[in-house]
């Protein structure tokens, strides 16, 4: 089986090679850029495939095609990709709601959509999964994934958006609100919270903006963060009390006593 993965960059080449070790697939990379085509193809194992090859009237086809593109193209990759698929169609582009939808009119093939929550380097980690249509090369998937070590989570496109407004669009906009916010200072003054901080600020800016910037733009979540932050601003007195239990409260186990004992950070 001939694997068609739409997007080379690092995620579209970790999906190739689950895609080689899971389905034994010969892999064919088609990217916008024909040199990071080239590079996933001579990095991974496969070659590099011709867009008007797939587009055009003698259209080649795929057994599988995935489509691991930024969030923004997403739905209209599916669309224009997904019918060169014989076999399945899957995606692991980030959000679900677009991409599932977009996956309905490709009737008679495998359909799933897949998010892998960690970075290609940082495997293994948690996948959520919606599948629309199972069959033996979609289980395979699912498996090769579990053998990888990752955990697989089955759920619905409305769970999933809903869960990436707190633990992406949230987390990263307070990082980065963190990071604009600190001051430098000197390495024996940082406390473990805010050198916990520093590295998350570190580790989100490290890179390209493109991939965080396309987050913020999918979900909903750093208004909430906003709006957090000018609350904890305006408070005083024992308001800062029920603010402090207030955040804490859906982190904490119900009836679990907090440090009492006045001391430093933990």
């Amino acid at each position: 089986m001939e694997a068609l993965v739409v997007g080379a960059g690092p995620m579209g080449r970790w999906a190739g090679r689950v895609l080689r070790d899971g389905v034994d697939a010969t892999l064919g990379f088609l990217d916008r850029d024909t040199q990071t085509a080239r590079e996933a193809a001579a990095t991974v194992g496969g070659r590099t495939v011709d867009p008007a090859t797939v587009l055009g009237d003698s259209a080649e086809q795929f057994g599988v095609v995935c489509v691991a593109v930024p969030i923004p193209a997403a739905a209209s990759v599916i669309e224009r990709y997904g019918p060169r698929a014989r076999t399945a169609v899957v995606d692991v582009t980030g959000t679900m709601a677009g991409p599932v939808a977009a996956m309905e009119g490709l009737t008679g093939r495998e359909r799933a959509s897949l998010h892998p929550l960690f970075a290609p380097d940082s495997e293994p980690g948690n996948v959520p999964v919606v599948v629309t249509e199972r069959g033996p090369t979609v289980d395979r998937l699912l498996e090769t994934l579990g053998r990888r070590g990752n955990r697989v989570v089955e759920t619905t496109p409305a769970e999933h958006d809903r869960a990436m407004e707190t633990v992406q669009a949230r987390a990263h906009a307070a990082v980065l609100a963190f990071g604009l916010a600190a001051e430098s200072v000197p390495e024996g003054f940082h406390t473990p919270v805010s050198a916990e901080l520093v590295s998350l600020v570190e580790r989100v800016t490290g890179g390209e903006p493109g991939v965080y910037r396309d987050i913020q733009t999918a979900f909903d979540g750093r208004q909430d963060v906003a709006e957090a932050a000018q609350r904890l601003a305006a408070v005083t007195g024992d308001g800062f009390d029920s603010l402090y239990r207030e955040a804490g409260a859906p982190h904490h186990d119900t009836g679990t006593d907090t440090d009492r004992d006045g001391g430093g950070e933990r």
